[in-house]
């Protein structure tokens, strides 16, 4: 078991949509869960640490970049279930929507691969549907938040 295998409460996954013009940052995960895997940048939310910290921490170990104010995205629960139903994984996400500030984008901890990708090329990174969503969500966060992405 890895400690996160039937869980007594959720596990708080902190997550930075970031956005660069038209473009959204993407990484693949280099580590379980989802090895291989396109995504967004993110990760646990430290006992201490607030979530937009987490955010702006996960960004910076996984990608190498800075990002301006952070709007609140999307909020998912992530629950697996076993055959007899137990909750088997439990994960709040909660994703934040930034622009990019400062930084060239670079795989780093967990993460093995990054890329900016236009809405256009979304497909071709097999995302998932909550991805996708989460994305949609950010990009209109950002609208409501008066920014430019």
């Amino acid at each position: 078991m890895t400690g996160r295998e039937y869980p007594d409460r959720p596990w708080v996954g902190i997550g930075c949509i970031v956005f660069r013009g038209d473009h959204v940052l993407l990484v693949r995960r280099g580590k379980p869960p989802r090895l291989g895997q396109w995504s967004l940048p993110g990760g646990a939310q430290h006992l201490g640490e607030t979530a937009e910290e987490a955010a702006r921490r996960e960004l910076r170990e996984e990608t190498g970049i800075e990002v301006g104010p952070l709007a609140l995205a999307i909020v998912v629960d992530a629950i697996s279930r076993d055959a007899d139903g137990r909750a088997l994984y439990h994960y709040t996400i909660i994703d934040f929507a930034a622009e990019w500030r400062a930084g060239e984008a670079r795989a780093g901890d967990d993460v093995s691969e990054v890329t900016w990708a236009l809405p256009a090329d979304l497909a071709a990174h097999d995302l998932t549907d909550a991805t996708h969503r989460a994305i949609a969500d950010a990009r209109a966060a950002l609208r409501r938040a008066g920014a430019t992405g």
